[in-house]
């Protein structure tokens, strides 16, 4: 699994759409009123890397396993949600289970599709729904710190030390200041995720824009990236009814052309997933062999032993080294042998940060 991505945003801005493009499915409804999806759709599609295909075929492997992203199509949020307004508090609720936000604004004229505010303004769509997140954090954060005070007047240590950071978390949240921003040490940013607020998930700002604008955004695109750039997130140009029009096509050569007469040189999915790892400090590393190669996504910094475990426990638990070739010497050398021949393979230890694109194989003691 790569990570999971929960899609929000007003209703009516293509969030379903969108949804419905990337895993290439029809399973959530794209229909022209609000809530029309009522419980949150869960699609997996497979990351496109080259680098896997390019292993597989040096190694000649029989199989190729790509890494997987979830996508979690969650129904669209209205003013007063955290109030529960419109669906409310339900959905708020599988926003905690995400492991990042891909916020879908709607950067491309009416038409036929009315917007619930009445026009389009994707800034002001993107405070509304931050809004609702925070108020959403600041009801659970004052009831989480009503139960801290009691607890650490009672001598409880480790209440009072979440209490400290409950305190200033929730300062910050009433300052109208989401808790991802807060400038906090990795430690603490751990502590902070404990609390299971809203705000503090990663923000992928997606700019739905129409097929005129795909290949180079529009003002309102525009709006976004400054808006995202200012709060230290990322955003991403895309058309939900281009992606829509890909998805039909099977062959991979219709889907090139198809977006060369669009002046694009990728398909949307491919942007999203790229700003989705680069958010979430992830990398992806391989395990190549005649059976198979297959890609795994790790977080950033992870070592050897628990890169061993996402195959499987016995091999974390028994770790004794890690066979290790980069990418680019598997490639340059023709592959396991060739790299090995000009020593360029390595033997890593427990203490090893796994890199992006290693080509590892482990050995292990049960």
């Amino acid at each position: 699994m790569g990570f999971s991505c929960g899609i929000v945003g007003l209703p009516n801005v293509g969030k379903s759409t969108l949804f419905n493009a990337l895993t290439a499915t029809a399973a959530a409804e794209a229909a022209n009123y609000p809530f029309c999806t009522i419980e949150p759709n869960v699609g997996r599609v497979a990351v496109p890397d080259e680098r896997l295909e390019v292993a597989a075929r040096l190694a000649k492997s029989a199989k190729i396993i790509p890494t997987q992203l979830e996508f979690v199509d969650i129904a669209g949020l209205v003013r007063g949600a955290a109030r529960g307004e419109g669906l409310g508090n339900q959905f708020l609720g599988h926003i905690r289970e995400v492991d990042a936000i891909a916020h879908v604004l709607r950067c491309f004229p009416e038409g036929n599709v009315v917007h619930v505010e009445g026009s389009v303004d994707p800034v002001r769509d993107a405070e509304t729904v931050e809004t609702e997140l925070m108020l959403a954090d600041l009801e659970s954060l004052e009831r989480r710190i009503s139960s801290m005070t009691k607890r650490a007047r009672g001598g409880d240590r480790e209440a009072n030390a979440q209490l400290d950071l409950a305190e200033t978390v929730l300062a910050a949240v009433r300052d109208g200041r989401p808790a991802r921003t807060l400038a906090v040490t990795p430690g603490l940013r751990k502590q902070i995720g404990t609390l299971q607020l809203l705000s503090a998930k990663p923000v992928l700002y997606i700019a739905n824009v129409d097929e005129s604008s795909a290949a180079s955004g529009n003002d309102q695109s525009a709006w976004v990236a400054d808006y995202a750039a200012e709060r230290g997130a990322r955003s991403v140009v895309i058309s939900a009814a281009i992606e829509a029009e890909l998805a039909q096509l099977d062959q991979v050569d219709e889907k090139r052309e198809f977006l060369a007469t669009l002046g694009l040189e990728e398909a949307g999915l491919a942007r999203v997933i790229r700003a989705g790892y680069t958010l979430l400090e992830l990398i992806t590393f391989f395990t190549v062999g005649p059976k198979e190669a297959h890609a795994w996504t790790l977080e950033r910094g992870t070592k050897a032993p628990q890169a061993a475990g996402r195959i499987h426990t016995d091999f974390e638990q028994g770790f004794i080294r890690a066979e290790t070739i980069a990418y680019q010497d598997f490639v340059s050398f023709g592959g396991e042998q060739g790299a090995k021949e000009a020593g360029r393979m390595r033997l890593e230890g427990a203490e090893y940060a796994v890199q992006d694109g290693d080509i590892m194989h482990f050995r292990f003691n049960l």
